[in-house]
């Protein structure tokens, strides 16, 4: 049996699981039917309980916007990235009983409701579908990353939307040592700012909310953020295959960060560096959506891991240019005195080797040349794309502010106001 098949057998979604590649899509929308588990019926989906026996509990994740360093992260080379103030929230409370039922529902059936409304999406199933849904994604990765290429990824990933969160609530729910029974119903909603396919880490932003957000529910301050960090990861794993951990951790922390992986022989471990963010070129550089990719993240970097096998050198020759620019950049946001001249070499020079990367599309291409032509820079931020037309989002740099023919030609794309350098995971309430 495939990992996929497994996945399906472990955790049934009522109705037909459809799903794009790259992140949550509609499943069911509201006010459909459904089916619990264990022989429950449930005409309509329930809500969920905001008081009762165990509070609710709401926690947020920024999303992340990578500056400098995408893809070549992934091959020990740093990464600048900085935590936007778009955010994910997810609520976690006990669901309601259905009509005319003495005892909440938590107490008759051990089920597990998730709730993804702004995407119409909704699942009912049991803690041992979770359980089981989340060992099969695991054991699938591990299958994937001893021979890592495209294929084995899309079998990784399936087409479950809400495969992430299944991913994270299981790993977490296993390593508080709830896979023997006891983890109370819980009604898991989520709720984002977070554009899909802009690279701004949605997939890792839910991955700390439901990883962080489960312990806090259930009165666990004994996870540490490295613990659920761990967590996180491995959730991200399967969404993305072979990330670097880089998203996982800004969503945790926030900030702007410095991150690297260290050499195998030190750890193999992602280590990062806190930085000021008070450099006013961060409030420079502005942000478009050029649209979304329609290759998942994991999908792309995989394609990139296939070509840089077939001429290492090659890349590696790239990654140090990559890495060149990067730590050039991470001098300009410390320096004095803001240099124009500079700031545009180095976008210029990393948006090149993108390029040569393989993962900016032609359109996206041509209207970096716009840019450049116009006296700016801009340069893809995140994977990127292997065909197109969208590439996700793209960070523009211009040293005169008012330059009406650099911002004319990006009119037709969505400018995404963000604040770098915010807030990372957070109880709300």
């Amino acid at each position: 049996m495939t990992p996929k098949a497994a996945r399906q057998q472990a955790a049934p979604a009522p109705g037909s699981a459809l799903g794009a590649p790259h992140g949550f899509a509609s499943e069911a929308p509201h006010g459909g039917a459904s089916e619990a588990p264990h022989g429950v019926a449930l005409k309509a989906p329930h809500a969920c309980a905001t008081a009762g026996a165990r509070p609710a509990v709401t926690v947020s994740t920024p999303g992340k916007l990578i500056l400098m360093g995408e893809h070549a992260v992934v091959y020990g080379r740093p990464a600048l990235v900085a935590a936007i103030d778009l955010r994910l929230r997810a609520t976690f409370s006990v669901p309601l009983a259905p009509p005319g039922a003495s005892r909440p529902l938590a107490e008759i059936v051990e089920i597990v409701e998730i709730d993804l409304p702004g995407l119409a999406h909704r699942a009912t199933l049991s803690w041992g579908q979770v359980l089981a849904y989340a060992r099969a994604a695991r054991d699938g990765w591990t299958a994937y990353a001893a021979r890592p290429d495209l294929a084995g990824f899309l079998e990784l990933r399936g087409d479950d939307p809400a495969h992430i969160v299944k991913a994270a609530l299981g790993e977490v729910a296993a390593a508080l040592g709830e896979e023997a029974g006891g983890a109370p119903g819980l009604c898991l909603r989520l709720d984002s700012e977070l554009p899909l396919g802009a690279g701004f880490g949605s997939s890792a932003a839910a991955a700390v909310a439901v990883v962080a957000g489960y312990a806090a529910w259930r009165g666990r301050d004994d996870l540490d953020r490295d613990t659920i960090a761990r967590l996180a990861l491995e959730a991200e794993r399967r969404q993305h295959g072979l990330p670097s951990g880089v998203d996982t951790t800004t969503s945790l922390h926030g900030g702007l960060l410095w991150a690297r992986r260290l050499h195998p022989s030190r750890g193999g471990e992602l280590a990062c560096e806190r930085l000021a963010a008070d450099s006013p070129l961060l409030g420079r550089l502005r942000v478009y959506h050029t649209g979304t990719p329609p290759e998942a993240t994991g999908a792309v970097v995989a394609a990139v891991r296939t070509r840089r096998d077939r001429d290492p050198a090659a890349h590696e020759r790239l990654f140090d240019r990559m890495e060149a620019a990067t730590s050039g950049l991470r001098a300009e946001l410390g320096a004095a005195a803001e240099r124009p001249e500079r700031v545009t070499a180095l976008i210029r020079e990393h948006q090149a080797c993108l390029e040569a990367l393989g993962v900016v599309p032609a359109p996206v291409r041509a209207l970096v040349r716009q840019v450049e032509a116009a006296g700016g820079a801009a340069k893809v931020s995140g994977a990127g794309s292997l065909a197109g037309p969208g590439a996700g989002s793209l960070l523009v740099y211009h040293a005169d502010l008012e330059a009406a023919g650099a911002w004319e030609l990006l009119r037709p794309f969505a400018h995404l106001p963000v604040h770098l350098g915010a807030a990372g995971f957070r109880r709300e309430t």
